[in-house]
């Protein structure tokens, strides 16, 4: 019996999904786009910024023509206005153009400064209305260290967690914050490596009540958690 897909497990559904938190949003997000690609036309983008990848076309259409154009000739791009230091913004067209010209159109909606945990500020995350997964992505190298050394905004997730900012990230500290914030119809931990890491994971689980995974992008390894309701 063949194991379920990525995008499986995740509930990824035709339509946009968002990707939030950090500890690898990137490759989840690109691990999707490869997957979905022999189902249908994909789109890659961003509500706020990300690098421009080097393995996808990139366009940033501003009509819905052109963009129907643009997946004829590339059924899996990236698109986005050009910014600063090699990065993309958001596209010009709306996400509801592109949910309405691809099959899966995948968003990465926050920023975490390649850190593998954050809380959000109040204008954070940046999910698009036509969302119909966010999926919230943990690093498990986050857990048992100091929040001031492995989160984005150290200062408001200490506060949230009820804690010293030197204290340790334990699975209970980060389901305060993650119940706090309430966003993410569902939890990824990745980088798990270590049966450490896969406990630290299901005691998170058993304090949250939404649908947990976790696993490694890098080696191709994902399990539930905690069941989708």
């Amino acid at each position: 019996m063949q194991a379920p897909s990525l995008a499986a497990l995740l509930r990824v559904r035709p339509g946009l999904t968002a990707l939030i938190g950090g500890g690898g949003k990137t490759t989840l997000l690109y691990a999707l786009a490869e997957e979905l690609h022999s189902r249908g036309s994909v789109i890659v983008a961003s509500s706020t910024k990300i690098r421009r990848p080097e393995h996808l076309p990139v366009a940033d259409p501003a009509t819905p023509e052109a963009l129907q154009a643009a997946l004829r000739s590339a059924s899996c791009l990236c698109l986005g206005r050009p910014w600063p230091e090699d990065k993309l913004a958001a596209p010009s067209l709306g996400f509801s153009e592109l949910v309405q010209a691809a099959d899966y159109v995948l968003v990465e909606a926050d920023g975490a400064k390649g850190l593998p945990a954050k809380a959000h500020a109040p204008h954070e995350p940046v999910i698009p209305a036509e969302a119909e997964r966010v999926i919230l992505v943990l690093g498990a190298d986050a857990f048992d260290a100091p929040i001031s050394q492995v989160c984005h905004r150290p200062e408001r997730f200490a506060a949230l967690a009820g804690t010293a900012l030197d204290a340790p990230l334990t699975p209970a500290r980060w389901a305060r914050v993650l119940q706090a914030e309430g966003y993410g119809d569902m939890i990824y931990v990745n980088k798990c490596e270590t049966a450490a890491d896969y406990a630290h994971a299901a005691a998170l689980a058993a304090l949250l009540s939404r649908p947990v995974l976790a696993g490694s992008l890098r080696d191709g390894v994902l399990r539930r958690m905690k069941k989708e309701q």
